[in-house]
């Protein structure tokens, strides 16, 4: 298993985690949100029979401080309204609309009542009282404290989100900062040992050519041709984590310069082409961007297993000031659920990959370049198509009659 593969697990087992997490708590609260239910609904019940013997036994003294004491404890906002639905008594509502000064009298709010007895006929069943031979119905609605509970674990769960969300973009940008870093301190110590060898084989070719008067040989050329691209690679390790300088370059002739080297070094079989707009201009870092030409055509080379073809299309965009670069390849494809994972350290198909050259590229090209990079295009067994997207050195003024 990749550590793609594995973080994947790990973000899955975590989801999974906090998803039994948040269940528990609906349940948990849920339950005890139905128990204070039950509790205020047998408070009610004890409030109604109250009010039905208080009429009768409003003369005894221990009988009146009952009734005293079960108003007192009665959280929950109580309506009551006659035959005609005429109210008659409330408790526990607002007493800023139910009762208030004006300059001549008392008033209340009605729209307040119509609205409050709509809530309590919607939560709850009214309760028959008889009280002196006259029929009433009484109405309750939940307390304040059961209403708060209801919505408490979907505020729980909206803050563990959010601390969740808020913890793993830390993580992942301590992370992201110390990948930077070791992917900086590997770069620069590999361009340093390099260096060395280079050198000794820059010597032992001069050498070679002076003693054997091989200045025309053509295979000392192609040597020296790689000890150039071994340069060239130093070079773009030691780029590595410091701002490279831009230049302005027209990318068909970066790419084709590329690509005659790189055919040479691949199998006959892989055929090569380039075509589109030859005057389209960018700025580019040269040895960084033949980095991101050679990660992606050798991706390309591999995926194709025995016969095929490569082709790079370059494209303007006048409206956007952009330059597309499509890559191209009759290789094995990649699955859609793959098109992101692809970029990720890592990830590979191949037993002896590493998983780095695409997620490198994506750097080079975002990071360095200010660019884009994504699939634009994969089908299974037919082939894949890479868009580079940078930006244009060219600017375009909007013609005027």
């Amino acid at each position: 298993m990749n550590p793609y593969q594995k973080k994947r697990r790990w973000k899955f087992f975590l989801l999974i985690f906090a998803i039994l997490i948040g269940i528990a708590s609906v349940f948990y609260t849920d339950s005890f949100v139905k128990k204070m239910e039950r509790e205020e609904a047998n408070q009610f019940q004890l409030w109604v029979k109250v009010q039905e013997r208080s009429m009768l036994l409003m003369d005894n003294d221990n009988f009146r401080e009952v009734v005293e004491s079960v108003r007192k404890n009665t959280k929950t906002p109580v309506i009551v309204v006659d035959s005609s639905q005429n109210i008659t008594t409330y408790f526990g509502l607002d007493s800023t609309k139910t009762n208030y000064a004006t300059d001549t009298t008392l008033a209340y709010d009605s729209l307040y009542f119509v609205h409050q007895l709509r809530q309590m006929s919607r939560q709850h069943r009214p309760l028959n009282m008889n009280i002196l031979g006259s029929s009433y119905q009484a109405y309750y609605k939940d307390s304040f404290i059961l209403t708060q509970l209801r919505y408490f674990p979907y505020i729980q769960m909206a803050v563990i989100f959010l601390f969740l969300l808020t913890a793993y973009a830390a993580f992942s940008s301590a992370r992201r900062d110390e990948q930077d870093h070791v992917w900086v301190g590997l770069a620069k110590e590999t361009a340093h040992q390099l260096g060395t060898p280079i050198s000794s084989l820059m010597a032992w070719t001069e050498l070679m050519k002076s003693k054997f008067d091989a200045e025309e040989d053509p295979l000392i050329a192609e040597m020296e041709n790689d000890i150039k691209r071994l340069e060239i690679i130093a070079d773009r390790f030691s780029k590595i984590g410091s701002k490279p300088i831009l230049e302005d370059h027209t990318v068909y002739i970066v790419v084709s310069d590329f690509i005659r080297y790189f055919k040479v070094r691949t199998s006959d079989k892989v055929k090569f082409s380039i075509s589109g707009d030859e005057q389209v201009r960018a700025l580019l870092n040269i040895p960084l961007f033949d980095w991101v030409i050679e990660n992606l055509l050798k991706n390309a080379a591999n995926a194709i297993e025995n016969e095929g073809s490569i082709s790079i299309n370059i494209i303007e965009n006048l409206a956007k000031e952009q330059v597309f670069i499509d890559v191209t390849d009759t290789g094995k494809g990649i699955p859609r659920s793959k098109f992101d994972a692809v970029f990720q350290p890592g990830y590979t198909t191949r037993k002896r990959g590493w998983g780095l050259g695409l997620s490198l590229t994506k750097r080079i090209v975002e990071n360095y370049h200010s660019g884009e990079i994504f699939v634009k295009d994969s089908e299974v067994g037919k082939g894949t198509t890479f868009r580079i997207i940078l930006k244009s050195s060219l600017r375009y003024e909007p013609t005027t009659a």
